[in-house]
């Protein structure tokens, strides 16, 4: 029996599992029984099935963020957006089916470039281009989104070195002003 406490942490692992395991949306029914609770325990946490994809989807979003903050720890601010990048399309193919519900579920899914994880990614053009510049990070943003989604969606195999000569040429692009 999971403690009370625990359940919702519980309850959101046992979603991204059944999620990477091809589930495309995990019932409340089939997660209690994955959980090994009662068919009412889960509702205890979430009022419904978008409640849950849209807590699955900031989970999601929470370690989105520590992989891009992992990856900007080091290095010339150049090097440091490169590696955001790489950890956006890694993070993206090491998790597919996470990854697509984190954009498609409702609430929890991005309207405009506000999130966290795209406030990163601004303040390391900021810094490389000497102030905001939106559209400077909203083509950033593309380019990562579009990489991982032809990785994902597109059938094609993207080498790391791949994906970050691509972001290489961009990262030189903004910074001469290109």
């Amino acid at each position: 029996m999971v403690p009370a406490a625990g359940l919702r942490d519980t309850l959101l692992d046992h979603a991204i599992a059944m999620l990477e395991a091809g589930e495309a949306e995990p019932g409340i029914r089939a997660l209690a029984r994955a959980a090994g609770v009662s068919a009412m325990a889960p509702y205890r946490h979430f009022a419904d099935k978008a409640a849950l994809m849209a807590a699955v989807a900031e989970r999601g979003f929470a370690m989105f963020l520590a992989a891009l903050s992992a990856a900007d720890a080091e290095g010339s601010d150049a090097e440091r957006l490169v590696a955001q990048g790489g950890a956006y399309v890694d993070f993206a193919c090491a998790h597919p089916a996470l990854f697509r519900a984190m954009f498609t579920c409702g609430a929890a899914a991005p309207k405009q470039p506000d999130t966290p994880a795209f406030a990163i990614l601004t303040r390391r053009v900021a810094a490389l281009v000497g102030e905001d510049d939106p559209v400077a990070a909203l083509g950033c943003w593309a380019i990562v989104h579009g990489l991982a989604t032809l990785a994902l969606d597109g059938g094609v195999t993207l080498a790391s070195a791949q994906v970050r000569a691509v972001l290489r040429t961009y990262v030189a692009g903004i910074v001469r002003g290109v």
